[in-house]
């Protein structure tokens, strides 16, 4: 006899999918933490006046969680099989480039090659009839987003914590929008990650390493071009995006064996090096401050984008009434579709 899944809202769909990723993330972890440890994969918290030996490449137990959180998505709703069911295979590439990266520390132009790969599957979910500029945007997204995430890294929680912000605030954005497909993915990010930051907030047991944080990106790049929120998830990212932009403003494409570390100072507070590149966490560092002060300091800056991102997407109707805006739309949909 043929089984056959009964209906059940995608919103509680996208609640059991974040419910398990969140669980099975929190049973994983403390194993996880024991196994990379017996491995020898770890690493030293720099910014500890003890420089503590921590699990590395953490990222393992968020990718896990994820991918059953998705793999729930699609026994749950099989009509969305096709679409997560590519996802699902772009998360898993791009986390095992993060696997490779953390054990063999790919080379900055390796590493976007392979997030460009890593990246095609999305194109067998396009929307019908768009040009080839279009198509040759989805890969140049994923690879894109997913090194944002993986460059604003470094302190206790700041990864994971700013994850679970992006994650929270485009699953809101998604719901007011209707897009209640696309609340499977963030909701199943959103889970591991809120599982994760339990032991990766200060003082940290396990860093993320590039196999959880590549992953957050990869997976914002997924919701914002199957939800068509793009701009949204521009928003969102503008803690990343400035972060970058800093970084490449002062010191161009670093490798990071050239970075020099924030540095502590007596009272073990966070001190910006007198010369270096620029970053977002160097520009809250106009005082020494403590570890977990900075990073809940770049947490609200986070929170305050999301909050942005939230009203833009509240207020969505006005602004796309707007005769101006409605010209640049038509503009933007010219160059999708005749292009």
């Amino acid at each position: 006899m043929l089984y056959v899944v009964p209906y059940i809202p995608l919103t509680i769909i996208a609640l059991i999918c974040g419910l398990i990723s969140w669980l099975l993330t929190r049973w994983l972890m403390p194993h996880l933490i024991k196994r990379l440890e017996k491995a020898n994969i770890v690493g030293k918290d720099i910014h500890k006046s003890t420089q503590p030996i921590i699990a590395e490449m953490g990222g393992l137990g968020i990718l896990f969680g994820v991918i059953i959180g998705i793999f729930t998505g699609i026994i749950l709703h099989p009509p969305l099989s096709s679409e997560l069911s590519v996802v699902l295979v772009v998360i898993l590439l791009v986390g095992i480039i993060g696997i490779v990266d953390d054990l063999l520390a790919l080379k900055s132009k390796e590493k976007l090659i392979l997030l460009f790969i890593a990246g095609l599957p999305l194109v067998w979910i396009a929307p019908p009839g768009v040009g080839i500029l279009y198509m040759i945007s989805i890969p140049i997204i994923v690879s894109i987003a997913s090194n944002l995430t993986n460059m604003l890294a470094g302190l206790n929680g700041i990864e994971s914590g700013l994850g679970v912000i992006s994650m929270t605030s485009l699953t809101i954005c998604c719901i007011i929008l209707g897009k209640y497909d696309v609340t499977i993915l963030s909701m199943s990010m959103l889970g591991a990650l809120i599982a994760f930051l339990h032991f990766n907030k200060a003082p940290a047991k396990v860093f993320p390493g590039d196999t959880g944080t590549l992953i957050i990106g990869a997976n914002i790049a997924a919701i914002a071009l199957i939800g068509r929120i793009k701009l949204v998830a521009f928003i969102i990212m503008l803690p990343n995006i400035i972060d970058a932009a800093l970084k490449f403003y002062s010191a161009g494409v670093m490798n990071r064996t050239e970075q020099q570390p924030t540095q502590l100072n007596e009272n073990e507070e966070l001190v910006k090096p007198e010369t270096g590149f620029k970053s977002l966490i160097r520009l809250v560092l106009r005082h020494p401050e403590k570890e977990t002060n900075a990073v809940k300091m770049i947490w609200v800056i986070g929170i305050i984008f999301g909050i942005i991102g939230i009203l833009v997407t509240i207020f969505m109707p006005i602004i796309t009434g707007n005769e101006s805006i409605e010209r640049i739309l038509m503009l933007k949909d010219h160059l999708y579709y005749n292009i």
